[in-house]
């Protein structure tokens, strides 16, 4: 019998990714630089909570809402952090910051309503707002703007079925942290043309040359039509315990949180527990991983630079996006043959929605000796494609 989808499956091609797999599976020593779960560990005093969670019976369900002193605690580090003014019941717990996506797009989004996604983006936004019947419309972003969302081209793409506008900031996969003067003025036409704005801010504590990450919400008239959406797997290297959490105004989160327990009823108990911990515990440990992340990115620039390959000036997140057309290569083709001859794998930007195949995604997720034995291999495959 022929496997029988629903008509709210779209069948995306991902031959690039399965073939670079099958390749590397067939190879020895192969430098990863694709992924996006961080290399390094969850600090020790946040994995210790976890395992005393365990042992005092955190094996069962809480409220769907979350554990309330997470949610508390949350609340102050919103508050202390982001100059925002949430109550413990407009926060919710979700089991990583994805689920908290796949919630807002089924719970706001009606069966022919447009959102609006950057492009270069992360595509489970795409894939969300498929599955509640939604239709994206990618914005594309540009290496001369360091890939930051603009207002300017927001605007161009709004219509009459748009409903809701996402922005990614930090983004993933381009590191591109959005200027605080187009943040204000995203605000205004999201006013404007009453849009509902999912803020995904799950990157904000991973910025760098002192770029500030301002959150949507904090504008005035904000807070009552944005979702804001954060969690604890890259700031804590926490992706594995599947904790993150919204905040947003009464109406919204009601219906949120229906959808929500419906998905999953809560976020895992123990790792409700261990995010706790993350937040009332020292921040040194968030603060040592980004000047760990900090010290890769420089020297995969520098890198960069020497080859002679542009890119837009990654400010936060853990990835730089790397323009290979001087290579003469598509950079689907380039990712093949980089992964081939220099045993390096890093994915091309059709993977994450982008509007050309000039670019690639590399992810700093490697200790600076790997890194800088994987630039090594790199500049050998770009001097051989460029004929120099």
């Amino acid at each position: 019998m022929q496997p029988r989808l629903a008509d709210r499956i779209r069948q995306r091609s991902e031959s690039v990714r399965t073939r670079m797999l099958d390749i590397a599976a067939g190879l020895d020593d192969v430098i990863a630089l694709g992924r996006g779960d961080p290399d390094l560990s969850t600090p020790g005093h946040i994995v210790e909570a976890g395992r005393r969670a365990l042992a005092d019976g955190a094996t069962h369900y809480t409220h769907p809402m979350g554990l309330p002193a997470l949610r508390e605690a949350i609340g102050r580090h919103l508050a202390e952090v982001d100059g925002l003014d949430y109550a413990v019941d407009e926060i919710v717990v979700t089991t990583g910051a994805q689920e908290a996506v796949f919630a807002a797009m089924l719970a706001c989004i009606n069966p022919g309503d447009e959102v609006i996604v950057p492009a270069p983006g992360y595509t489970s936004y795409d894939q969300a707002i498929e599955l509640a019947g939604g239709v994206p419309v990618a914005v594309p972003t540009y290496e001369r703007d360091d890939f930051a969302l603009t207002a300017a081209a927001v605007e161009a793409k709004v219509g009459s079925r748009t409903r809701m506008l996402c922005l990614l900031n930090p983004s993933n996969p381009t590191g591109a942290v959005t200027p605080p003067g187009e943040v204000e003025a995203l605000a205004a036409l999201a006013a404007k043309h009453d849009l509902v704005v999912i803020s995904d801010e799950i990157y904000s504590r991973l910025v760098y040359e002192g770029a500030k990450v301002l959150p949507l919400a904090s504008l005035p008239g904000m807070k009552e039509r944005t979702i804001t959406i954060n969690g604890f797997s890259k700031a804590y290297a926490m992706t594995g315990w599947r904790v993150g959490y919204f905040a947003a105004p009464p109406g919204l989160v009601k219906a949120l949180t229906e959808v929500h327990h419906g998905l999953t009823i809560c976020a895992p108990a123990v790792s409700q527990h261990a995010a706790l911990a993350a937040l009332c515990g020292s921040q040194a440990c968030v603060e040592e991983m980004r000047r760990i992340y900090d010290e890769r990115r420089l020297v995969m620039c520098r890198a960069l630079d020497a080859m002679g390959l542009s890119y837009g000036r990654p400010q936060g997140a853990f990835y730089v996006y790397a323009n290979v057309s001087s290579t003469g290569l598509a950079a689907s083709e380039f990712c093949v043959r980089l992964l081939e001859e220099a045993r390096v794998m890093i994915f091309p930007g059709s993977l994450f929605g982008d509007h050309t195949d000039d670019f690639l995604r590399i992810s700093l997720l490697q200790p600076v000796t790997r890194i800088k034995e994987a630039v090594e291999r790199m500049a050998e495959t770009v001097a051989a494609a460029s004929g120099r």
